[in-house]
């Protein structure tokens, strides 16, 4: 009987390039499941999510099947409440889309507040310098440095989310990412039968 392969997630705060990671383990053919971009796929795609959103949210969600995404944010800003509520409904459809891929390695941004991690074995955490990650969002999404650390200040505190991980990747524009993966590919391989391994994912947050 072949055993599982062992399954990793990607993580990191806002601007820490994990998506560059990821990137890098794409151009070496490696499928990486992207909870972000399943999630919108599923919220477009999948009835039966769309009906469970829209009993939740109201007959303004979708208008002839595309999703109004302005009724859905001012939804989930008016509390915390909506907010879990809406995750409620959609992370589970992606923690099953998941599963059913039998992809190896996922790439999630929010990945202990969601509770993916309890999906996966290994977590490689994305780090960076603080002002890497601030100088970064503020060029890609045209915004100030106040509402950048805004947003960051809304996800988990990074020395918290590197106490769960089990590996941490530097991504500050000069150190080798292609080397770190590797050695981090070279680790899990080498391991891959530890039981260890597949035990750390009962972890707890």
């Amino acid at each position: 009987m072949n055993e599982r392969k062992v399954r990793i997630a990607i993580t990191g705060g806002i601007g820490s390039g994990k998506s560059f990671v990821c990137q890098r383990l794409v151009d070496r053919g490696v499928e990486v499941f992207n909870c972000d971009d399943v999630a919108k796929r599923l919220m477009r795609e999948q009835r039966s999510l769309q009906q469970r959103l829209i009993a939740l949210v109201g007959d303004d969600l979708y208008h002839d099947g595309v999703l109004n995404k302005v009724a859905m944010a001012r939804f989930i800003l008016a509390s915390e409440d909506n907010a879990r509520k809406v995750d409620g409904i959609v992370h589970p459809a992606v923690a099953q889309a998941f599963i059913d891929s039998g992809l190896q390695w996922m790439e999630c941004a929010i990945l202990f507040e969601s509770g993916f991690d309890r999906l996966v074995d290994l977590v490689v955490y994305v780090d960076a310098p603080l002002e890497v990650r601030i100088d970064r969002v503020m060029r890609r999404d045209n915004i100030d440095r106040a509402k950048t650390l805004e947003w960051m200040g809304r996800q988990m505190n990074p020395d918290e989310a590197r106490k769960h991980s089990h590996y941490v990747i530097i991504n500050d524009g000069f150190s080798d990412i292609d080397k770190q993966l590797n050695e981090i590919i070279k680790h899990i391989k080498t391991h891959a039968t530890d039981n260890s391994i597949h035990s750390r994912q009962t972890r707890a947050l």
